[in-house]
């Protein structure tokens, strides 16, 4: 009973940073851009963007780690993509990415207060709903890529509720990274399925981890060659999570036998 009660009392502390830090940070992001266009604005934007993914996190007593970002090359445009287990991927994959980007978001986002005011001038929103919508949404993406500027996609297409590692990829990122011989950089978010459960509005302190995998080349593939790319980079990304789950268990049990032994 305590312990829920602690839990509803950090939840109403951390619905408080979200809005005064997104609040601040606001006009920070949105000005750039309407300013100075996406070529000058877009860096300065997504600093700020990621100050305030950083400032939450800190203040809420949530850490965003990330690994392996170093062997991230900085002189190409990529196709991230992700496992989508909470709402606190977002922040996660925010400070990850290095440098500016443009992610895929559905249009239902933008009825979140202050979050949706920012929300469409720093995504590219797509109505999952409308065939016409999805059409002009990976116009858009491409379009980006051609310019230089990275892309994330959720490939599951939507949050994870279930009990398996993945669910299955949609095309659309891979149709994407081979129509445009774009490099697939996979990223898997490990822990923000136990900070904000999936099934509930309840976050609670912790670390949620990125880790970015090998880049998949798409250099020369076709259309054709989309279900075995699929095929590839899910496994890859599949046994990267399995493999890194087993050794957080394995973890946690050893530190059970050591208290025990104490």
């Amino acid at each position: 009973m305590f312990k829920k009660v602690l839990l509803k009392i950090y939840l109403v502390w951390a619905v408080f940073n979200f809005t005064v830090i997104m609040t601040a940070t606001m006009p920070f992001i949105i000005l750039p851009l309407v300013l100075l266009g996406e070529k000058r604005g877009g860096p300065i934007s997504y600093f700020f963007l990621k100050s305030w993914g950083f400032l939450f996190g800190l203040c809420s007593g949530i850490r965003f780690k990330t690994e392996n970002r170093k062997d991230v090359p900085r002189d190409q445009p990529f196709v991230y993509i992700s496992n989508h287990n909470s709402y606190l991927d977002s922040p996660a994959f925010v400070l990850a990415i290095p440098g500016q980007f443009r992610p895929l978001g559905k249009i239902e986002m933008k009825k979140i207060p202050i979050f949706g005011w920012v929300y469409p001038y720093v995504v590219i929103m797509v109505d999952r709903s409308s065939l016409e919508s999805k059409r002009k949404s990976m116009l858009t993406l491409m379009q980006k890529l051609k310019e230089g500027i990275s892309i994330f996609i959720f490939p599951e297409g939507k949050m994870n509720q279930s009990s398996d590692t993945l669910l299955p990829f949609h095309d659309g990122a891979f149709r994407i990274a081979v129509e445009t011989q774009t490099s697939i950089m996979p990223m898997i978010i490990l822990n923000s399925r136990y900070i904000m459960p999936r099934h509930e509005f309840q976050p609670r302190p912790g670390t949620i981890t990125t880790r970015f995998l090998s880049p998949v080349s798409t250099k020369g593939l076709t259309i054709q060659d989309i279900p075995q790319l699929k095929r590839q980079v899910y496994t890859l990304m599949k046994e990267a999570i399995d493999q890194r789950e087993k050794e957080t268990s394995q973890v946690k049990i050893f530190r059970r036998l050591l208290t025990r032994e104490v």
